[in-house]
């Protein structure tokens, strides 16, 4: 590509420059020319945009892969994993250690001190000594442990925070799933923009041959300037109409770009234009397992887990306890150990209504989430309804369009026939063949509409 591109400009360069003037041109002035062809080319390489052929299938797979919202949604579902683990505190143990210097003149303090290295002697029973004690160190070196035993509240915590990760990963398979349907719907797009280009391409190579014979015509003064200027506006109705097409393709490639996870500048091709899709298969009522429909399902069972936990919490808790401890004057010193070890039966007897208060508010929250889902399962059978009827109404259209199209094409070569015979004027031709332009591209919409709709049927019927 390189080396092509070096002797583009080398041939560019002695195409602009002639011999004579090549020979007496110093080095500044060719590598002047050189920078000018080189910034030229690479501008004209820039402005053109890479064309890349694509399916629907793969562009659904990259989608799925690097998509922002389904990448989101998998963080989301990371979270309530990690979230998760931590439960499993409620089973082991905890493990700290701690490295504590003192120093104290205080009685009680001091004594305890030198009890605790374990180097009390008769002397130190002396109450002077025991009243006005000079500055004693300590250095205490103390490792704890604590392990739950049994904390019913706790263990319906971790049953409560499995749901929340099963409603994140319900979450994260709708998002796919809207994705897909997003992609899908892309596609078309790009797909509908290509056919309208083809269309328009078609109608001007129309209109150019009408505007050849209409010329010659006039030429031979058989028709009128008029005539001429007729066809010529319609000429360029037809490249603005083939400009705009262009750039409704380059937008969506860029929206599918979007989607796919991919930096927008790319210019996708795509297979041809479907057919009318098959609708006798058609789902016709809504899955209890739809994605959207489990992770709703997931939040309440989380919600009656955490009203389990709090009616949990009446009761008592026994945990076990130790901790192992060095202590001694010196600060490297570990010259006396101990250990204390434990059970510990705790119970909240009275909290101020606080965990009755939170039970209630938790029951509010459970049953506001099933009355959520009851209206998301109406208006889900509703929107499957409405598809339905749109599917059915688009499928309707396909037919009447199919029609229209072989009559406008009819009525434009009876017309054309005439024309040929000067038996009609320019408008009435001009017209027929924007006639038959627009009921072939409201067929192909109406095929991309059919389609869209079968596949947000599909959305709604996974």
């Amino acid at each position: 590509m390189i080396n092509q591109i070096a002797y583009n400009i080398r041939n560019f360069y002695y195409r602009i420059l002639p011999v004579t003037s090549r020979k007496k041109t110093g080095d500044a002035a060719l590598k002047f020319r050189v920078l000018t062809a080189l910034l030229f080319t690479g501008y004209i390489l820039q402005a053109q945009p890479t064309v890349k052929e694509l399916d629907v299938n793969e562009a659904i797979r990259m989608a799925t892969a690097d998509n922002k919202n389904i990448s989101l949604s998998e963080l989301d579902e990371k979270i309530a994993l990690f979230n998760y683990r931590q439960t499993t505190a409620v089973y082991l143990p905890r493990v700290s250690l701690s490295y504590t210097a003192m120093v104290s003149d205080n009685p009680l303090n001091a004594f305890g001190a030198k009890l605790q290295q374990r180097q009390i002697t008769p002397d130190d029973f002396n109450p002077q000594l025991l009243n006005h004690p000079s500055a004693t160190s300590d250095f205490m070196a103390t490792v704890n442990v604590q392990q739950p035993l049994i904390n019913a509240d706790k263990l319906y915590q971790r049953k409560s925070a499995f749901q929340q990760l099963a409603l994140y990963q319900h979450k994260s398979q709708r998002t796919r799933e809207y994705v897909t349907f997003l992609v899908q719907q892309a596609y078309l797009q790009l797909q509908l923009a290509y056919e309208a280009k083809n269309v328009m391409e078609e109608s001007l190579q129309a209109v150019q041959a009408i505007y050849t014979f209409t010329n010659d015509r006039y030429n031979q003064g058989l028709l009128q300037k008029s005539d001429v200027l007729n066809i010529e506006v319609q000429l360029k109705t037809a490249e603005t109409a083939i400009s705009e097409s262009t750039e409704n393709i380059k937008n969506a490639s860029d929206y599918l770009s979007v989607l796919m996870g991919q930096p927008v500048g790319m210019v996708y091709t795509t297979t041809s234009f479907p057919p009318a899709p098959a609708t006798e298969n058609a789902a016709d009522q809504l899955s209890q397992e739809r994605s959207d429909f489990k992770s709703m399902e997931a939040a309440i069972q989380s919600y009656n887990l955490m009203i389990k936990s709090s009616k949990m919490s009446y009761l008592p808790r026994l945990n076990a306890f130790g901790n192992y401890q060095f202590n001694d004057r010196k600060i490297t010193g570990f010259g006396a150990h101990a250990y204390l070890a434990g059970l510990q039966l705790s119970w909240d007897l009275f909290n101020g209504n606080q965990t009755r208060n939170k039970i209630l508010a938790q029951t509010g929250e459970r049953d506001k989430l099933k009355k959520e889902l009851a209206k998301q399962k109406d208006e889900a059978g509703m929107e499957l309804s409405k598809t339905q009827r749109q599917l059915t109404l688009a499928t309707f259209k396909i037919m009447q369009q199919e029609k229209a199209v072989l009559l406008a094409a009819e009525a434009l070569r009876i017309l054309q026939n005439r024309y040929n015979q000067g038996l009609v004027n320019t408008t009435e031709v001009l017209t027929a063949q924007t006639q038959l332009s627009q009921q072939k591209l409201l067929y192909r919409q109406a095929v991309y509409g059919a389609h869209v709709t079968t596949a947000y049927l599909q959305f709604l019927t996974p």
